[in-house]
């Protein structure tokens, strides 16, 4: 069953998606903010249940009040390409207050030069903003590129972790 939920953030309302587990907590399967550029929208079918996001929600409100550097949530099984799920992983070892370049997750994933559009995309297409840090990966030149929530966004959490390259 999926089920869903939304949580005020300093980024806006935060919509949680995820899967029922036997225990009545979700594995997060999504985590969308407004505007986002293919972010998840409540379809038919889905259930809004907000206990179920009880973790992750302490979780967030922990995060944004700079208490917490590491999220260790439940996630659901991970949609998209092998590539995708490795780029992902490699979003998921940046650790908080840090910056990376698209350049440098090329490389950990074995994905130099042209490469480095491939990773972009993927890291576009990542499905949970927030928690799998993909607002720490920057331009070669120190940039804030690309980031689907908007890039005041991205600046917004790296002020939030201490990371700003400015």
């Amino acid at each position: 069953m999926t089920v869903y939920t939304r949580v005020g953030s300093p980024l806006g309302e935060i919509l949680l998606v995820g899967e029922e587990r036997p225990d009545g907590s979700a594995a997060l399967a999504s985590l969308s903010l407004p505007e986002q550029k293919g972010g998840a929208t409540v379809q038919d079918g889905w259930r809004q249940t907000p206990g179920a996001f009880a973790l992750i929600a302490r979780q967030l409100d922990a995060y944004f009040a700079g208490c917490l550097t590491r999220f260790d949530v439940p996630y659901a099984a991970a949609a998209g390409t092998e590539f995708q799920r490795r780029v992902w992983r490699a979003l998921d070892g940046i650790p908080y207050g840090t910056t990376v370049t698209y350049g440098e997750i090329a490389a950990r994933v074995g994905s130099r030069g042209a490469g480095v559009r491939a990773v972009g995309t993927a890291i576009g297409r990542n499905p949970l903003l927030v928690v799998r840090p993909c607002h720490r990966v920057i331009g070669a030149d120190g940039s804030l590129r690309g980031y689907a929530a908007g890039s005041e966004r991205k600046e917004l959490l790296l002020g939030l972790e201490g990371a700003l390259v400015r």
